[in-house]
């Protein structure tokens, strides 16, 4: 997987003041987890509803104009996402992920869009879990690289988790407009 998430001192000081901002509109003290969980709330609300914003017979679409040769199809990115997510969250909990797959491509047999999208929720679900357990203590202390042998933190990872999802987002809402469709977050409420 490339790294394009931010660093982690540069999202770590992004999330820790999004922190401070909803401290403030609750009566709770925000914690690591809180915020975290936030986050990837922001993340899952966008993603999701981009997901389903694109009908079944356009979830094969790629685009083919321009450098797009190779690129994964609208519903592996959607499958991709939903398998860093699970490995991700493994990594992050000490534990082998709830799903089996190979690679970071999810199910090789997964096609239909209700399947794809159950994988995403549920892979959403077990990321809030494995956020959940982010503390102070430690957030920053050394846990198994599910990417390659160097040693990552869970923060690190969460940032990663964040980061990816919101890489994929962008391309997914290029692919709705290469098909007319207005993506969910650019609609007018």
């Amino acid at each position: 997987m490339k790294r394009n998430a931010l660093p982690a001192a540069v999202w770590l000081a992004t999330v820790v003041l999004s922190g401070f901002s909803v401290a403030q509109k609750t009566a709770e003290p925000a914690t690591m987890a809180s915020i975290l969980g936030g986050q990837l709330k922001y993340l899952e609300h966008d993603f999701v509803s981009t997901a389903e914003a694109m009908p079944e017979d356009k979830f094969s679409f790629a685009p083919t104009n321009g450098e797009f040769k190779g690129v994964r199809n609208f519903g592996q990115q959607i499958k991709h996402v939903a398998a860093s997510n699970y490995l991700i969250a493994a990594a992050i909990l000490q534990e082998k992920p709830a799903v089996t797959f190979k690679g970071e491509d999810g199910p090789e047999g997964m096609t239909s869009r209700t399947d794809i999208l159950k994988f995403l929720k549920d892979s959403f679900a077990y990321a809030h879990k494995a956020l959940a357990t982010i503390n102070e203590k430690n957030a920053t202390g050394a846990i198994k690289n599910p990417f390659g042998s160097r040693p990552t933190t869970r923060l690190d990872m969460s940032a990663e988790l964040i980061g990816h999802g919101f890489n994929h987002y962008g391309q997914m809402v290029e692919y709705l407009r290469m098909n007319g469709i207005i993506p969910p977050a650019s609609r007018g409420q």
